[in-house]
């Protein structure tokens, strides 16, 4: 078991939106077709535009199969997406993703792909062949070494943060408070 520690910690085969140095990073490991994950997400975004510079943020995907039957498709369009045109094109997938959740078929996933600026044949041959499945189950085999068992989870400063998401406002200071505490040990 973890300890409550990210495992591994953040590097540079994950997808960062913010500065590397910023003082704080908070990592989500989400389940595109999560309900309690679509709630989490515009919290998420208010959190990164409260805290700024303050913050950098990381999505790890934690595909709940068996309960999301189109969680891992869509992760694997939003990495297919990351492959072929960057960090900016996985952002805006993931975004999309999110603001859709129920529309998650195949076609869906690669119209999205298509907005993202991805060649919607390249995601769709990339979800039927599996192609980046290692990638979606390395995120998810990490999650399980770092004590996630629900989605979202989140990480502050490499520490599971336990507490209540719901409310932006108390999010922001509450990751700034597990933030110091952690500095301190």
């Amino acid at each position: 078991m973890s300890d409550g520690k990210l495992m591994p910690p953040v590097g540079p085969d994950d997808h960062v939106r913010g500065a590397a140095d910023a003082p704080i990073t908070l990592v989500e490991y989400g389940d595109y077709e999560c309900p309690h994950c679509g709630r989490a997400h515009p919290i998420v975004q208010t959190v990164l535009q409260q805290l700024g510079d303050e913050v950098r943020f990381v999505f790890r995907n934690f595909p709940l199969a068996e309960a999301h039957p189109h969680a891992e498709s869509a992760a694997e369009a939003a990495e297919s997406v990351a492959s072929r045109r960057g960090s900016d094109a996985f952002w805006s997938m993931h975004d999309t993703i999110f603001d859709n959740q129920d529309a998650l078929e195949l076609d869906d996933l690669l119209q999205y792909a298509t907005d993202a600026g991805a060649d919607a044949r390249g995601v769709a041959e990339d979800v039927v062949s599996g192609a980046m499945r290692p990638r979606v189950r390395a995120d998810f085999r990490s999650g399980v070494r770092s004590g996630v068992n629900g989605t979202p989870t989140f990480f502050v400063n490499g520490r599971r943060f336990d507490g209540e998401w719901s409310d932006p406002v108390g999010f922001a200071s509450a990751i700034r408070q597990a933030a110091l505490a952690h500095a301190r040990h």
